[in-house]
């Protein structure tokens, strides 16, 4: 599914998608436009505000009938990222230290923060928040800053899937990251507090806490990931 073709059809029948406009990236804002086409569209959809067949089919059938002359091409069904996983890409190579304000702003930009990354361990709090900014309506563990509490998170999931929640022992703790691919002995994982910094590391998979984790309310991924590899440190103990 080609995101911002997606957004232009929204934005087209008078859906905002947020200040940026079409582009490219499905966050929480185009997320809600869908979903409010699908009320008003009286569509029967499991999981509002993502795109399967019905909606675009939907999308498809009201670019004529309610807004015509808009000539734009038709929406073809395909894949779209997971938005969380989107959205933490952005920030990947903020760094604890250097870019302290920056993180900051962002770590407590959905309205909760654990506090300074400098001095505390953030992993839990990145993650909270690309949750919170992309999934308003999914319900959150009690203290997400506990890198532990994440086994309880969502729904388990027993395949490999891009932006899986996998939550990490470590000495002392733990660790939560997001699972961008594997290969047979590790997860190339993407979180904060890795080398002090948003980054993706390889962990090992005998590492991992308890199954691999997924949003309620958002899609269950149905492809799995094949084995690739990643040139990349790998991290034993992210404290």
């Amino acid at each position: 599914m080609d995101t911002s073709a997606l957004q232009k059809r929204l934005i087209a029948l008078g859906y905002s998608v947020g200040p940026a406009g079409a582009d490219g990236i499905f966050g929480r804002s185009t997320m809600k436009a869908v979903a409010q086409f699908q009320r008003a569209m009286d569509l029967d959809v499991k999981w509002p505000g993502t795109v399967g067949p019905l909606t675009i089919d939907a999308l498809n059938a009201a670019r004529l009938e309610s807004v015509p002359g808009k000539a734009l091409p038709p929406l073809v069904a395909g894949p779209i990222l997971p938005p969380w996983y989107i959205e933490a890409r952005r920030k990947i190579g903020l760094q604890e230290k250097l870019n302290n304000k920056t993180l900051r702003e962002y770590l407590k930009s959905d309205g909760s923060t654990l506090g300074d990354p400098a001095q505390l361990p953030w992993c839990g709090d990145f993650m909270e928040t690309v949750i919170a900014l992309t999934l308003p309506g999914e319900p959150m563990i009690d203290n997400p800053y506990w890198a532990l509490n994440w086994k309880k998170f969502g729904v388990a999931i027993d395949i490999v899937a891009l932006g899986a929640i996998a939550p990490f022992s470590r000495p002392g703790g733990g660790h939560i990251g997001m699972v961008v691919g594997h290969d047979r002995d590790y997860f190339h994982v993407l979180g904060g507090n890795q080398s002090n910094a948003i980054t993706i590391t390889k962990i090992a998979k005998n590492r991992l806490s308890g199954p691999l984790r997924w949003p309620s309310t958002y899609e269950l991924p149905t492809v799995a990931l094949p084995f690739s590899t990643l040139e990349a440190s790998i991290s034993t103990n992210e404290a």
